[in-house]
């Protein structure tokens, strides 16, 4: 599958140490339907360099239309962004 990336909302929580974990994301489908969907699990998260802007990359599960999904979204902490980088499997 091509890599692609896409901006989308999500709602995330942030610890008092400063830790951040996203818990649902809404994107928009290819018939432009909002899609909502609720992060079961976030399977790791390393912190990565993009050409000197700070991001931090979460491997996330969750199940969409009854089929598990591994994703990865990518905070950039300069812009407060969020992407979905592509589906992984």
């Amino acid at each position: 599958m091509k890599q692609k990336v896409c901006p989308v909302d999500v709602i995330s929580v942030c610890s008092a140490s400063g830790e951040i974990r996203p818990l649902r994301l809404q994107l928009e489908d290819e018939e432009h339907q909002l899609l909502r969907i609720n992060i079961e699990e976030v399977v790791s998260v390393k912190e990565v360099p993009y050409v000197g802007v700070e991001a931090t990359i979460f491997l996330c599960r969750a199940t969409v239309w009854e089929k598990k999904w591994l994703f990865e979204l990518k905070y950039t902490i300069r812009t407060h962004t969020w992407s979905l980088l592509g589906r992984v499997s």
